[in-house]
């Protein structure tokens, strides 16, 4: 597991791809388009395993979501990540910090690309953006918007997706599910509850990488994902 700040990535992971050591990098999977393609060649090259840790993936509540939303037809996609300035943070803004979270969590419940992005960023208490509003349409039409910050003094992570039938909507923290749907003429709608099992996504994360190891099969976050992740956010970061 490579889990060092981003610059060192990709020098650590293709030394370890290249001895023969499976590898589980950190989100973002480089800090660099060229370093992640390195390290997808290295792992490619050496017949080894290459996954990303976007761990969001992994989380009860989004998988309900995806659930909830297979077969219908998405027409937005609304993500709120926010939270106080983590004194942790040394060398990267939100986009890369937070919003890769959310980049992949798009990708993932649409199964498209993202196309156009419209960023809107701001520099409010911290030397990097620490407030930023993402727009972005995808490939198969959904519109969708990211709304992240290091200002706000309690942390929010909520998901809302709305369909041609339904609105969903998680709280990424508690796991609750909701779900909206059966619109009347009067406006009055149903609501139910979505099963989110509870299950601790950094374990589910590490299962998935050792499945990937046992099996041979594609890892649930190919370093492809990783690469397109960073692709999106290195765009709104005008880089």
């Amino acid at each position: 597991i490579v889990a060092t700040p981003n610059r060192h990535h990709a020098d650590l992971s293709g030394a370890l791809l290249e001895a023969g050591v499976q590898v589980l990098v950190e989100k973002p999977i480089a800090a660099t388009v060229a370093d992640a393609q390195r390290m997808i060649d290295a792992a490619k090259a050496n017949s080894r395993v290459l996954m990303v840790g976007q761990v969001e993936r992994f989380n009860p509540a989004v998988e309900a979501v995806k659930r909830a939303v297979d077969g219908d037809d998405i027409i937005s996609i609304q993500i709120t990540r926010v939270g106080p300035f983590p004194p942790r943070m040394g060398e990267v803004g939100v986009v890369i910090d937070l919003a890769v979270h959310d980049i992949d969590i798009i990708r993932h419940l649409t199964g498209s690309e993202i196309v156009e992005v419209q960023p809107q960023l701001a520099r409010t208490r911290a030397d990097r953006e620490d407030t930023a509003l993402l727009q972005f349409r995808l490939a198969n039409g959904v519109i969708a918007h990211i709304t992240t910050n290091w200002v706000t003094p309690y942390k929010v992570r909520t998901l809302q997706v709305a369909t041609k039938t339904k609105f969903v909507v998680a709280d990424l923290m508690t796991r609750q599910v909701t779900e909206y749907f059966g619109q009347q003429s009067d406006g009055s709608y149903s609501t139910r509850g979505v099963m989110s099992w509870p299950n601790e996504p950094l374990k589910k994360e590490l299962e998935a990488f050792a499945h990937a190891i046992r099996t041979g099969e594609t890892p649930a976050v190919t370093g492809e994902d990783g690469l397109r992740n960073l692709e999106v956010a290195l765009r709104c970061l005008g880089e």
